[in-house]
C-alpha cells in the first residue's frame, strides 16, 4: 500500500490556509469570532502558519452543546480560530488521498456520494435480492480507539509533521477513545476507521451488494443462512480489529421494506421515514410563525421550502407534499 509523504508543506501553504479560512467561514460570517478574525485576515493566517510550522499549535479546549434531533447527543465545539481553520486546511490536502482509498459503496461525507446516491444504490440491490442483513454500530464516534485509528493513519501517511498534527487532534479528547462529533476531521477519521470493515466485506467476504453510510450498513443476498454467517464474521472482525460492536442488527426479506438512509425502500417504491416526516411537518408548520415573528426572512423561508422539496424528490411523495401544503406556502412567500 502506498504511503503518502511531503504533505505538511501543502497543509501550511498560505494559499491552502486562505482557502481553509474561506471554507470554515462559509455560512458563519455573522458569528463574532469570524468577524473578529476578518479584521486582520493576513496577520491571523500568518500566525496560524507559524504555530503549525514551529510545532506550537495545540488543539483548543472543547465547548459542548446538547442537541435532541434527530436523537439526543453531545456536540463538541472548537474555536473558529485557529482550530476549525486548521482542520479545514488538513482535510483540503488529505481528502483526495483518503477518498481514493474508499470503496465505491461508501456514501458518507464524500463528494458525489451522500444519502440520496446511497438510496439509489440500495434500490438497485433491493430489486435484485431476496434478503438483507442490516446493522449499525453502538456509540460509533465515542467508541473509536485512538491507537487503532493512529495505526490506520500511519499505514496511509509517512509525513511525520502531518502525523504529529493529526495525533494532536485525535488525542485532544482524553481517555483513549472518541473522535468528537463536531470536529470537521471526525467525519474522515470515522470513514477511514470503517473503511477497514469495508475492505474486509468486499475483498475477504466478497460481498458485492454492500452499502455503508457512516456506521450504518447493509449487505444483500439470496440465502438467509449465508447472511447470518456473514453477520457472525463481520461481528468478529469489528470486535477483534476495531474494538466495535453492533447496536442493532437484523436479517430479513427485502419484501418487508428496508428502512435505511432516511427512506423506506421496497422493490416498487421509496417512502420517507416516518420519524423524518414528523420532524419535517413540525419544521414546515413553524415557518409562517417564524416569519411573522421576524425570526426568518421571506428568502430564508423560501430556501427552507426548496430544501424540503429537494428531499421529497427522492421518494414517492405526492400525498406528503399535499399534506405539507408546500405549494400554497411557497406561493404566499413569493407574493411578498
Amino acid at each position: 500500500m502506498k504511503r503518502h509523504g511531503n504533505l505538511f508543506d501543502k497543509i501550511t501553504h498560505p494559499d491552502n490556509l486562505l482557502a481553509a479560512y474561506k471554507a470554515a467561514r462559509r455560512g458563519k460570517r455573522w458569528q463574532h469570532a469570524v468577524q473578529a478574525f476578518e479584521r486582520d485576515v493576513p496577520g491571523n493566517l500568518l500566525r496560524i502558519q507559524r504555530a503549525l510550522c514551529t510545532g506550537l499549535f495545540d488543539t483548543s479546549r472543547y465547548k459542548t452543546r446538547l442537541i435532541h434531533e434527530p436523537k439526543r447527543r453531545t456536540i463538541y465545539i472548537l474555536p473558529f480560530y485557529p482550530d476549525r481553520i486548521v482542520q479545514h486546511a488538513i482535510i483540503q490536502v488529505l481528502e483526495p488521498i483518503w477518498d481514493g482509498l474508499m470503496i465505491h459503496d461508501s456514501y458518507a461525507c464524500r463528494k458525489g456520494k451522500g444519502m440520496h446516491r446511497g438510496s439509489e444504490r440500495v434500490m438497485r440491490f433491493v430489486r435484485g435480492h431476496k434478503y438483507v442483513f442490516k446493522a449499525d454500530i453502538s456509540k460509533f464516534y465515542p467508541s473509536i480507539d485512538h491507537e487503532i485509528l493512529l495505526s490506520i493513519l500511519r499505514q496511509k501517511i509517512k509525513c511525520r509533521p502531518t502525523l504529529s498534527l493529526l495525533e494532536n487532534i485525535i488525542r485532544s479528547f482524553p481517555g483513549g477513545k472518541n473522535t468528537p462529533i463536531g470536529n470537521y476531521t471526525s467525519q474522515w477519521f470515522g470513514n477511514l476507521y470503517m473503511n477497514e470493515m469495508d475492505t474486509f466485506v468486499k475483498h475477504t467476504l466478497r460481498c458485492r451488494a454492500y452499502v455503508r453510510y457512516c456506521d450504518d450498513f447493509v449487505i444483500f443476498g439470496d440465502d438467509k443462512a449465508e447472511l447470518h454467517a456473514i453477520k457472525d464474521r463481520v461481528e468478529r472482525f469489528l470486535s477483534e480489529r476495531l474494538a466495535l460492536r453492533f447496536s442493532h442488527w437484523a436479517v430479513f426479506p427485502v419484501s418487508q421494506g428496508l428502512d435505511f438512509l432516511g427512506y423506506r425502500h421496497w422493490c416498487h417504491k421509496v417512502l420517507a421515514r416516518k420519524s423524518t416526516v414528523r420532524r419535517v411537518k413540525r419544521r414546515v408548520a413553524r415557518l409562517p410563525h417564524r416569519w411573522v415573528a421576524g425570526r426568518m426572512t421571506s428568502d430564508q423561508v423560501i430556501s427552507s421550502i426548496a430544501s424540503t422539496e429537494g428531499w421529497l424528490r427522492w421518494c414517492n411523495s405526492f400525498n406528503l407534499r399535499q399534506s405539507l401544503g408546500l405549494d400554497s406556502l411557497k406561493a404566499d412567500m413569493e407574493l411578498l
